[in-house]
Order: structure tokens, then C-alpha cells, then sequence
């Protein structure tokens, strides 16, 4: 095993051990020491990768939000769906049914799936060996290609992508965790509602 090898391991172990305790019980009630002994590895070792637990919980924020992501967008290609606006829904429908599947994911992403998707610098830093680290270009290009070959007049598709992301984040959560306004299945129609129109052309 190379050096750098070692250090993925190593990192990985980390970030393993990180993201079980975190969920298990909590950011608060886990120490950096509980990482480390969860993890078999030195105290000192956990500061060649991270600056503190919440750097942690951040890159493990970004990675699970990108990995959603790119698992959404690997299923859509195994599926023929040509309209624009289907093709987005079908990746928002995907994402929130995962985090249905996964509660324990859905309260340690919270409502920071839009800040996890877009804290590109997170990923560069802590993903180099990572396939899926280019989740979200590959996401925001199928997007822009969207908006382009259906002549969608959309004043900045950047922001509107974020909205749509930051939408399903707040809402979703609320609606999967609380029941509130409704339970999710009951939401659904209406925030895909309200996405399809946001994917229309602006006045």
C-alpha cells in the first residue's frame, strides 16, 4: 500500500468512524477522543486531516449531500425520460425517497443539502480520489443543457438551481421529519408543483 493509500485509509476510517458516532449520538455528545478510539487510530492522526470535529461533520455533509446527488443522476441515465422538467423531478424524487429510506441520514444532513451540493472548495480539498467528486458540474451541466435546448428563458439558471435545491432542502426535511405542512407523499405534488414552474420561462 502506498503512502497515499495510507492516507485515504486513513481518512476514510475517520470519516467512517466520525459519521457513526455523529448519528448514533449526536455532534455535541462526540469527541474528537471517541473518533479516534472508534476509528483505532491516534489522537494526533485526526489533526492531519481535519481542524476539528466540525470540519468533519462539514466534508461529511458535502460528501453525503454529492453522493445522493450523483446516485440520483446515475439512476436517471438508466432510465429514458426526455422531458427537461421530468428529468429534474426525477432526481428530486430520488433524493427525497433515499432520505426517506434514511432518517439517520436525513437529521445529519438536516436542511444543509443545498450548503453540502455547492461547498465545492470541501470537496476539491477532501475528495481528490473521489469518482463522484464532480456530482454537482455534472448536475448544473444536464441543467444548463436543459434550459438550453428547450429556449427556457431563465434570467441566472445558476440561482435558479440553488432555489430548487434549497427548497427541497428546508421543505422536505420539515415534511419527512414532522409531517408538517403534510407527510412527504401528500407534499409532493405541490413542491413539484412549484419546481416545474420555476423551470417555465420568466416574464
Amino acid at each position: 500500500m502506498t503512502n497515499e493509500d495510507l492516507k485515504t485509509d486513513k481518512q476514510k476510517r475517520l470519516l467512517d468512524s466520525g459519521f457513526k458516532l455523529f448519528t448514533e449520538n449526536g455532534i455535541v455528545n462526540t469527541s474528537i477522543q471517541n473518533i479516534v478510539d472508534q476509528a483505532k487510530m491516534a489522537k494526533g492522526t485526526f489533526y492531519l486531516y481535519f481542524k476539528d470535529k466540525y470540519e468533519l461533520r462539514d466534508v461529511l455533509v458535502a460528501r453525503k449531500s454529492k453522493k445522493l446527488f450523483t446516485d440520483a443522476i446515475k439512476s436517471l441515465k438508466k432510465n429514458y425520460i426526455e422531458n427537461f422538467e421530468d428529468q429534474i423531478i426525477y432526481i428530486i424524487n430520488y433524493v427525497i425517497d433515499e432520505l426517506t429510506k434514511n432518517q439517520l441520514l436525513l437529521a445529519f444532513i438536516s436542511k444543509n443539502l443545498s450548503w453540502g451540493v455547492y461547498h465545492e472548495t470541501l470537496v476539491k480539498i477532501y475528495d481528490k480520489n473521489e469518482p463522484d467528486k464532480d456530482a454537482f458540474n455534472e448536475l448544473r451541466e444536464m441543467f444548463l443543457d436543459g434550459i438550453k435546448k428547450n429556449n427556457i428563458k431563465i434570467k441566472n439558471p445558476d440561482v435558479t438551481l440553488f432555489m430548487i435545491i434549497e427548497l427541497v432542502s428546508a421543505t422536505a426535511f420539515n415534511a419527512i421529519t414532522y409531517k408538517k405542512p403534510l407527510s412527504i407523499e401528500e407534499y409532493k405534488p405541490y413542491l413539484y408543483s412549484t419546481i416545474r414552474l420555476m423551470l417555465r420561462n420568466e416574464n
